[in-house]
């Protein structure tokens, strides 16, 4: 595992910039599954339009895009990891299977893990996070959130 300091961005709906902090709503992501909790964030404010641009769709409300701190001291490093860029929502849907990057996180969440960097899998170049530790008072702003132009 290693250490990690910095600012990282997520993109929200406009209503939700109060909410910076929260976990997500879905109760499935790339990386939780059956009620855990996540919070996901890209490394650079490139990342994080990259990273939602699979969930837009014309009209959809308002976005702002709000920097995050995080100060972890263990995460699990898979950037560079293929196995981690699968789109895993078609396979869900159709057949019911776990996705398998689950697998993945579970295995962190095990070993005690705050969270895991992964690249992003249209842009390899890019890296995201996802943290399972959100403990109160453990990410804080970064700054104001900032309307989002959009991709």
């Amino acid at each position: 595992m290693i250490r990690f300091s910095g600012t990282v961005w997520r993109i929200l709906a406009a209503d939700r910039a109060g909410d910076a902090t929260a976990p997500v709503r879905h109760s499935e992501g790339r990386f939780h599954h059956d009620g855990q909790k996540a919070l996901y964030a890209s490394l650079s404010a490139e990342g994080a339009g990259v990273a939602i641009a699979r969930y837009l769709a014309p009209g959809d409300a308002a976005r702002v895009i709000v920097p995050l701190h995080i100060t972890a001291a263990r995460l699990v490093d898979h950037r560079g990891n293929p196995a981690l860029s699968v789109v895993w929502q078609e396979d869900r849907a159709a057949t019911g299977a776990p996705s398998p990057t689950w697998a993945y996180s579970d295995a962190a969440r095990a070993a005690g893990a705050q969270g895991l960097l992964y690249s992003s899998r249209s842009r390899p170049d890019l890296a995201h996070l996802v943290l399972f530790d959100l403990s109160p008072g453990t990410i804080p702003l970064a700054g104001a959130p900032a309307a989002w132009p959009g991709p």
